[in-house]
């Protein structure tokens, strides 16, 4: 494991692996570098890039968490892209994509961006994220019950109850209520993405690289929708489906389709 320091002094942690153009990759809500796909995944692209994958606030071994801002995960990149020595190529997943997003969008060095599947819900296909649930979650939070939190989210992105139920009964849940703190702080991120209306076409218009917005072919309809919405209002993006794959995509899937993206000409 290796840190660099943010500018609020959170020493983020973050692994590297690999050799050729710097790659970040950003993790989605709950996950972090010893939970989650991106170990997997930085694997499968470490013989294109040096991929740089960490610990976003709060997760792992990465402090900050009482000091979350969206800036200051930005600030987290921008110190990993100048540790990456200035310029990289950037993935985000699920929340993360958002992160990314917004990094690349106000960050200087991000050569290309691709995202997989922000959990945008921009029509009716899928109910919006009721107004007090930031509320209700911080609230759950501070009075120290994480796996209320953890169940509420769940069923909010349309997980099955009884999935819940067999969770509770692995490891898993143990390892999910363990970064269920951060769980505000991603609803926070995605701002009023979950509204069930358009994107804010205006959000990301300095996100002028090129872009690619992918998604599963299994993946819910209101996900979907949202991704081609976006790869609608980027500045410069196109539009992937990867067939047979839900929200949870395979590295194997996925990594193809990202070295050649990213080093297209």
């Amino acid at each position: 494991m290796s840190t660099v320091v943010s500018p609020d002094g959170t020493a983020v942690a973050y692994s590297k692996v690999g050799s050729g153009p710097a790659l970040v990759l950003v993790d989605g809500a709950l996950c972090y570098r010893a939970f989650g796909p991106m170990k997997n995944l930085a694997t499968a692209l470490a013989p294109n890039f040096t991929v740089y994958y960490y610990d976003r606030r709060g997760r792992g071994e990465t402090g900050g968490n009482e000091n979350w801002t969206l800036e200051r995960e930005i600030d987290d990149i921008g110190v990993l892209l100048k540790e990456a020595g200035g310029e990289a190529f950037l993935f985000g997943a699920s929340s993360g994509a958002v992160v990314a997003l917004e990094a690349a969008a106000r960050l200087s060095g991000v050569k290309k961006i691709a995202v997989y599947e922000p959990p945008f819900i921009v029509d009716d296909t899928h109910p919006a994220r009721p107004d007090d649930y930031i509320e209700n979650m911080d609230a759950m939070i501070a009075a120290g019950k994480p796996g209320d939190a953890l169940q509420t989210f769940m069923k909010t992105v349309g997980t099955p109850g009884f999935a819940i139920t067999i969770m509770k009964l692995t490891p898993v849940w143990k390892k999910l209520k363990a970064v269920a703190h951060t769980l505000p702080n991603d609803l926070r991120a995605l701002g009023d993405t979950g509204a069930g209306k358009p994107l804010p076409v205006d959000r990301w218009t300095s996100a002028t690289m090129p872009a690619l917005a992918i998604d599963g072919g299994k993946s819910p309809v209101y996900m979907r929708n949202g991704v081609r919405s976006l790869s609608e209002i980027l500045p410069d993006a196109e539009y992937r489906t990867l067939e047979g794959q839900t929200h949870m995509v395979k590295a194997a899937v996925v990594a193809p389709v990202l070295v050649e993206f990213f080093t297209r000409g």
